[in-house]
Formats: structure tokens, sequence, C-alpha cells
């Protein structure tokens, strides 16, 4: 058993690499081999959001505070509220992050494939995000 105490997580600025606006990352969790899991909670404040990315093995999203917004390559955006739990398939191309005007806090899970968890691709444009 590993009981990793509030307030002692390390806490990190979103990299604009593959954030947009102000991301706060607080690592919860990396578990080691044979374990695969890593969790973080993530702020974004108003109009931050992630880049377009995938995991290998899938994401899941649980949203703890605030008003978001996510979305699916080909589909077409949705809020995400307090409690909304989504779950995005292996290789699913997405974004998620605030809405323009309210913050919001998700807590991710994901797994590791072959030492990777996710795949970064290209920023969310503003005229995309507005849409």
């Amino acid at each position: 058993m590993d009981i990793k105490r509030a307030g002692a997580h390390v806490v990190d600025k979103g990299s604009p690499d593959y954030f947009t606006g102000a991301v706060r990352l607080e690592r919860l969790i990396q578990t080691e081999p044979p374990a695969r899991i890593a969790s973080a909670s993530v702020t974004f404040e108003a109009g931050a959001r992630t880049a377009w990315h995938t995991h290998p093995l899938g994401q899941l999203l649980i949203v703890t505070e605030g008003l978001g917004w996510a979305q699916r390559e080909g589909g077409p955006k949705e809020e995400i509220w307090p409690g909304d739990v989504v779950w995005f398939p292996p290789g699913e191309k997405h974004w998620h992050g605030a809405t323009a005007t309210n913050s919001m806090t998700h807590i991710a899970v994901q797994e590791m494939l072959d030492g990777k968890m996710v795949e970064w691709l290209e920023q969310v444009s503003d005229a995309d995000y507005a849409d």
C-alpha cells in the first residue's frame, strides 16, 4: 500500500507545447511496472485547453469542479460538468479543457503502454475552440 497524502503531490504548470492558457497539473500517482496507471488532477483556467492528443490505452476523466468542454475528432464539442465521467477509447483523437468563461478541474486517469501514455498532436486553434 502507498498513501499519497493531500498536499504532498507534485504540482506543475501545463507546458505550452501541450496546453493553451493557464493549466495546473497535480500529479496524483504514477505506478511502477508491472502496474501502468498514471493519474493527475488538472485545473484549466477559463479559456485553457489541451492540444489534440490520443492515448494508447484510452483515458478516463472525472470532472470535479467548474464547467468544461471535450471534443473527439469529427464530433461536436460537448459540455462537461462536475460528476460527469468521460471515456476516450484507445487511439481516439480528442481535446478537453475549460469553457471560455469558466474554469474546470478534472481527474485524468490513463495507462502506459511501452512507457508511453499520450501522443500529443497539434494545438486546438482559437477558431475551432470558439465554434
